[in-house]
């Protein structure tokens, strides 16, 4: 291991001497570049570093238990080496994390993209709730958060929701809510009391930029009307709302929040690079789980990925086999716990798999 991280660490050296070229410090892009691959490789050469002091130090003890005199020296060598080894075995498994490559999207924002399934009126109201259970983990993550669509159910809750979030590393952190989403309760629409299931399904694509998507302008059809609302308001008497279709592959996305119609159509040519960039993106997956057989994330949108059981107070993650029983904080937007569990059980089917670099 000390061989290829030697190799890092000497990449890591030649980025810094870029890093100080006028050449490089001119061009923008190229100067970002670097200096997130910079960023990226440093705890690496950290663990390194750390590293080479262990194992120069495991190789000074073993000297004095192998050369010197003293009895009680060679006792208290032994006993650092002990320790010594114990250690560098823990650096050396940490390690091993660091050195799993880090998907390129997952520094990307991402639209988040919640609809009802199964459950009629129900389960409209439970996509409201994991879409407040999801704005609450947003907003403990410090990202920003902007609804770009949404179709309200006929008693509470969404029949659709797209939001778009914006900040550090969103792609890498939500990816692993996309799937079948279903809840155990009573609903309140329910006279008699009976336990019912309802399904919601959450799809996260990465955002997709202008330079990720090119796309032909004559290759799209743009259809303006007037927006669903309330009786009487704005968006209903002016054809505010756009809707988008992307001919060669058949994608759609439309927007009616926003008053303005060019806006709209801005918020609907976001949507649709995100779908078209997404489609080709989970072809990747989709080989990448095959060759691997992955648990955690295998692009299968239809996949019934968890369980949140009211009468029990529990969440059930199916991937993995993981159950709690915080319901209501979960549902009041802690997932951390959830998505560090996904995160490394996909680290070790990586390392399984021989992904490390």
């Amino acid at each position: 291991m000390l061989d290829k991280l030697a190799a890092i660490k000497h990449r890591w050296d030649d980025i810094a001497n870029q890093l100080a070229d006028p050449v490089i410090m001119s061009d923008m892009n190229r100067y970002k570049q670097i200096s997130k691959e910079y960023k990226d490789l440093e705890p690496i050469v950290d663990a390194y570093k750390k590293m080479v002091n262990f194992t120069d130090a495991i190789a000074f003890n073993k000297e004095v238990i192998k050369t010197d005199n003293d009895p009680e020296f060679r006792e208290m060598a032994k006993a650092e080496l002990l320790l010594l080894e114990e250690q560098l075995a823990q650096l050396e498994e940490d390690t091993k994390q660091l050195l799993i490559p880090k998907d390129p999207e997952d520094d990307k924002n991402a639209m988040l993209e919640i609809r009802a399934g199964t459950g009629g009126d129900e389960a409209a109201i439970f996509a409201g709730d994991l879409f407040r259970m999801y704005m609450r983990y947003c907003e403990n993550k410090g990202w920003k958060t902007e609804v770009m669509s949404l179709s309200e159910g006929s008693t509470g809750g969404y029949k659709e929701i797209i939001i778009s979030v914006t900040g550090s590393g969103v792609y890498g952190e939500l990816k692993y809510e996309s799937g079948v989403h279903r809840v155990q309760r009573v609903p309140v629409t329910e006279s008699q009391g009976r336990l019912h299931t309802s399904a919601a399904s959450v799809a996260v694509l990465p955002e997709a930029e202008e330079v990720d998507v090119v796309i032909n302008p004559a290759d799209l059809r743009v259809d303006v009307f007037r927006a669903s609302g309330a009786g009487g308001q704005h968006v209903n008497r002016t054809e505010s709302a756009v809707r988008i279709t992307h001919i060669p592959t058949g994608t759609v996305a439309e927007s009616q929040q926003e008053r303005s119609q060019i806006r709209n159509r801005e918020i609907a040519m976001t949507m649709l690079r995100s779908r078209i960039y997404e489609a080709e993106y989970q072809k990747h997956i989709a080989e990448i789980a095959k060759h691997r057989k992955t648990l955690v994330s295998t692009g299968d949108r239809s996949a019934k990925i968890r369980t949140y059981n009211y009468p029990q107070g529990r969440v059930t993650d199916h991937r993995i086999n993981l159950s709690l029983y915080n319901l209501s904080a979960i549902m009041d937007g802690d997932l951390d716990g959830i998505i560090e569990s996904l995160k490394v059980a996909e680290n070790a089917e990586k390392l399984k798999a021989g992904e490390a670099l």
